[in-house]
């Protein structure tokens, strides 16, 4: 059913993830929902020195909040920091080297954080899509690491500090490119078969998805939610779906309406009168699943997920220096 899932994604993608399908979509956006003073509430954006997540962090600056930037590259952090800060007058703009597919460093870093600061939003946005299978020095697929090991370590290692905070939420940049994916945890760092890396994307952002919907149970004072921010042309897509980006380039969406949505679910009091745990497209709950795909996973699967991952987790919290 592969190629069914992936004909029906790409023709919803044509009619609904471009530019024109934002656009569409705009028409019914209420901008009072996001044209809030969040001065005084701390926002940790993952991936800000570009792209999504870089257009997250300066709307969310506009708007007064205290926004700390993590990122991999510290060169190309600092020129988006200066660039933040200049542009929003915002001076509450703080900057942490991290990178996310190191689960070490991870968890250092969240422990610093939380005895130095507070937090009410988490945006886990960093992400990467390697098209040749990659270990990192720890021995990881580079896509699961960073994707879906450190999405997951970053968010739990954060949770207790965000269990202290007022209206916390925690939003999670994930992709339509999940609906061709149901959950697969034989094989999390696809160590069979022919490696796909546009596949083994779309595998993560399932499980970005699953993961969303268990820290939804297992956390009821926080509010979860994951979103897809529709095809955008952000240095991302450049780089890793050259052949794509051709092809679209002239129907993308800009990275600020890329981003809209990931600002809405993090500054409007509208996104926290929905359900936490859904999954979001242009301001809107949509299913995570197409018709007819046979996407959808038995329970014990998605706890497999959880239990997996944690096990992870803990192997590198366990020599986490310091």
């Amino acid at each position: 059913m592969s190629w069914y899932r992936n004909t029906v994604w790409f023709v919803k993608g044509l009619r609904e993830y471009t530019r024109g399908g934002y656009e569409s979509a705009s028409k019914h956006f209420n901008p009072a929902d996001v044209e809030v003073d969040v001065a005084g509430r701390s926002f940790l954006v993952t991936g800000a020195n570009s792209g999504i997540g870089k257009a997250t962090a300066k709307e969310i600056a506009r708007r007064g909040g205290t926004v700390h930037l993590v990122c991999r590259n510290k060169e190309r952090a600092e020129v988006a920091k200066e660039e933040i800060v200049t542009e929003t007058g915002n001076q509450n703009i703080f900057l942490h080297i991290v990178d996310i597919s190191n689960p070490k460093e991870i968890w250092k870093f969240a422990e610093k954080f939380q005895n130095e600061h507070k937090l009410n939003v988490l945006i886990n946005n960093a992400g990467c899509m390697v098209n040749s299978r990659e270990l990192t020095e720890d021995g990881l697929e580079k896509n699961f690491a960073t994707n879906t090991l450190g999405t997951y370590i970053m968010t739990t290692a954060l949770v207790p500090l965000l269990e202290k905070a007022a209206d916390a939420r925690v939003i999670t940049v994930s992709s339509g490119g999940m609906l061709v994916q149901k959950l697969n945890v034989s094989g999390l760092q696809s160590e069979n078969g022919p490696f796909d890396g546009t596949m083994v994307y779309a595998q993560n952002k399932r499980q970005q998805v699953v993961l969303t919907e268990q820290w939804a149970k297992a956390h009821r004072n926080i509010h979860f939610s994951v979103m897809h921010p529709g095809w955008a042309d952000t240095p991302a897509v450049r780089s890793s779906m050259p052949d794509f980006y051709e092809r679209m380039k002239n129907s993308l969406r800009t990275e600020a309406q890329g981003a809209d949505t990931v600002l809405w679910l993090a500054v409007s009091a509208e996104a926290t009168r929905l359900p936490s745990g859904l999954f979001f497209q242009d301001r809107q709950p949509v299913p995570t699943h197409l018709p007819l795909a046979y996407t959808h996973s038995p329970p014990e699967d998605e706890e497999k997920l959880m239990e997996l991952l944690e096990e992870f987790s803990q192997k590198f919290k366990s020599v986490s220096p310091g």
